[in-house]
This record gives structure tokens, sequence and C-alpha cells, in this order.
């Protein structure tokens, strides 16, 4: 079984099943935890120097998400996403974005629109910086902040549940050749669309953006390489 490396968390700030499972979806999508490969939650819950149950309840929560399946008597495994998968989930991303963004273009306030710009910069940032966990974690809350604006909850749970699934494989080796900074760099791009009241060339970049997205997920299965591992835990391993 796969094991990554050590990771740490604060447990006084947020609920330790909620930051555990915050923590194994970036995992998730950076590719740190594999496709095919089965982790333990003995094992992982070592790395993260606390007990078995609330990384079990955690890979459960990501289990409804689609993310892991379980393995019987062995712990989780990480689900496989094909490239039907990800067309699929592009082209639903690309019904409901594309045509929100025009809406919200034409009935947002501009302070609204001007609140997100701190954190399109932030996604660059991270993006050149090559904090992975900063530049997903900026990414969604540009993406689900800016479609709340909508109005409409349930189109951003949709949303959010989307990306969850379509993780993007080798994101590790896109942004070692700096590939993710064009698709930051998009955002502002966006942002600036909207502020000025285009909504027509809004949605045409909103539609770049995501085949932009795309083509990153198709590069980076094409380039993956190998994420260094930690030591590896027995499965007998008594949780703490």
């Amino acid at each position: 079984m796969g094991h990554p490396k050590r990771r740490n968390l604060n447990t006084t700030r947020e609920r330790l099943r909620d930051q555990v499972a915050h923590h194994l979806r970036a995992e998730l999508i950076s590719g740190e935890l594999r496709p095919g490969e089965v982790y333990s939650a003995p094992g992982l819950a070592e790395d993260f120097g606390i007990s078995a149950t609330p990384v079990r309840e955690a890979m459960l929560d990501l289990a409804r998400e689609g993310l892991v399946e379980p393995v019987r008597n062995k712990g989780f495994r990480v689900t496989e996403v094909n490239e039907r998968d990800l067309d699929q989930y592009t082209e639903i991303r690309t019904l409901i974005e594309v045509p929100m963004v025009g809406r919200i273009t034409r009935t947002a306030s501009r302070t609204d629109l001007e609140a997100l710009r701190p954190v399109a910069e932030e996604i660059v940032r991270a993006a050149r910086d090559h904090d992975l966990i900063g530049y997903l974690e900026a990414d969604r809350q540009f993406h689900l902040s800016l479609l709340a604006l909508g109005g409409n909850d349930r189109l951003v749970e949709t949303v959010g549940d989307l990306r969850k699934r379509s993780r993007l494989y080798g994101l590790t080796g896109l942004d070692e050749r700096d590939q993710l900074i064009p698709s930051a760099e998009e955002h502002i791009e966006l942002l600036d669309l909207m502020v000025a009241g285009d909504a027509k060339a809004a949605e045409k970049c909103m539609a770049r953006h995501l085949g932009h997205v795309r083509s990153l997920w198709a590069e980076g299965a094409e380039t993956d390489t190998p994420v260094r591992r930690g030591r590896r835990v027995p499965l007998s391993r008594t949780p703490r």
C-alpha cells in the first residue's frame, strides 16, 4: 500500500475529522494519494499524529463523495477517473459555469466582484510560489465564491462536488514546469472582464479556462511521475 508523507494538523482550530478530510482531498487532487492504491486508516493516522478514528471517519466522508472506496480488512482505495469521466465533468461544469458567469456579470455589484480580487491574486501567487495546497484552496474559494453571487446554493454544491470528483492528476509535475501559472492568471482576466461588465467576453473566458483546465488534466496524466513516499506501515497496526 502507498503511504504519503507526514502531515501537520491544528487540532484546536477545526474539527479534526474535517481537517483530515481537507488534507486528504488536497493530496488526492495533487496526486500524492494515487489512483488505484490502498491506504489504511492506521497508517495515515500515524502520519497525522492522531488516532485512527477521525481518519477513518474522514475517509468514509470521501467515500460518500466517490473519491475513495472501502476495501474490506485493508483500508480505502483511491478511485480512478478515466478520460470519459473527465470529459463529462468538464461538459457539466461548462454548461453550468459559463452562463452563470454571464448572469453574474450582469447582476452582481462591482464591489462584490472586486472582493474576489485578493483570492484571484492569491491563486497566481501560489502558482508562482509552487504552493500546491494554497493554489488548490484559493482556486476552490474563487470559483465557488464567484458562483455564490448568483444566489443558488444547490448550484454551488453541485459544482463543488464536480470539482472534487474531477481532481487534477499530475499536478505536481505541471507545477514543476510552471504550467499552472497561465491557468492561474486567467482568474484575474476573468474578474477584470466581469468588473468591466462585459458578460459575453467573460463567458468566453470561462469557457476557455475550463478547456485549459481539461487540457492540464490530459497533460498531467501523460507526464505523471511517481510521488516520493515515506515508509510503509503494516496493516495490522493497532490504532492509537
